[in-house]
């Protein structure tokens, strides 16, 4: 796993700024816990504040917490504004991602692997087809995740997965059957997030346990947004159309333009940590075939 690269400090300036400005419009219309989502684990260790608007999870020796979205999704795009574990978060795990139910389900990870106070934190990003994933990145954020809320999204169509934080995409994974390879299309999926301990892998590899005496962890959830064509009774409902876009809003038809691009690229040159496509022990007859796309 490569080491984190830091960037010039007049580069990193305008980057830091261009993100505060784009975060400032990346969530809109924020739907609200007590309506959206039920907690479905945790024994009491999640909760739901200030009138829907704030969700905490909380992690001890004991147990985790989690919740999931109400509606069931086949494409849309969710976000959340979260914000991390403070301290030593060794052997914690913080997610947000959307899944399908079954052996052989679909899913888009978002997780944030947690570390010792003072290492910055691992946001691990993943995409399952049909029960099989193998597609990681990981990255280490330009900022202090534990510090404030900030905002991730997932946009899911039939052409593109985008995951983005505060409004920057940092990957996109194109829907490449044309060559073979599987991409999630006919399961529908319900947004899931979670707190939970995994001190065997997490952290440098299970290098690092879990210290309870730092115990209960927390992470917190604000301005959740979901919009997408919800799935009932074997079929899907997209919301009506937006002004010059396709059913189900400007999300279902989302691409990276030329400025999008490059700021994925930008992103994955300096802060990008693992990389599937150029791990050469998992795949020593060659990179996957999507690697290789442009």
């Amino acid at each position: 796993m490569a080491s984190r690269v830091l960037v010039s400090c007049p580069s990193r300036f305008l980057f830091l700024m261009l993100s505060l400005l784009v975060s400032c419009f990346a969530v809109a219309f924020a739907g609200n816990f007590q309506r959206d989502v039920q907690i479905t684990w945790g024994d009491g260790r999640g909760k739901i504040l200030d009138n829907g608007n704030l969700l905490a999870l909380s992690l001890d020796q004991f147990s985790g917490s989690g919740f999931q979205s109400k509606n069931e999704f086949l494409y849309g795009k969710v976000e959340a504004q979260i914000k991390l574990v403070p301290g030593n978060s060794a052997g914690t795990v913080t997610t947000f991602y959307l899944k399908s139910p079954g052996s052989t389900w679909d899913e888009i990870d978002f997780e944030f692997l947690g570390n010792l106070s003072g290492h910055p934190y691992t946001l691990h990003t993943n995409v399952y087809t049909q029960g099989k994933g193998d597609k990681e990145q990981q990255f280490h954020l330009w900022f202090d995740p534990t510090a404030d809320f900030h905002t991730y999204s997932i946009t899911w169509n039939p052409q593109r997965i985008i995951f983005t934080v505060d409004g920057i995409p940092i990957r996109e994974f194109k829907n490449f059957e044309s060559i073979g390879v599987p991409f999630p299309k006919n399961q529908p999926m319900r947004l899931y997030a979670s707190l939970w301990e995994a001190d065997e892998w997490a952290t440098r590899g299970g290098l690092v346990k879990t210290d309870w005496s730092h115990a209960p962890f927390t992470a917190s959830y604000r301005n959740y947004n979901e919009n997408g064509c919800v799935w009932s009774n074997g079929r899907s409902s997209c919301p009506a159309n937006s002004p010059g876009s396709r059913p189900g809003g400007a999300w279902f038809s989302q691409e990276l333009d030329f400025r999008g691009k490059n700021r994925v690229k930008w992103v994955q040159r300096r802060y990008m940590v693992y990389n599937y496509c150029t791990d050469k022990k998992r795949f020593p007859q060659g990179a996957p075939r999507e690697c290789n796309m442009s």
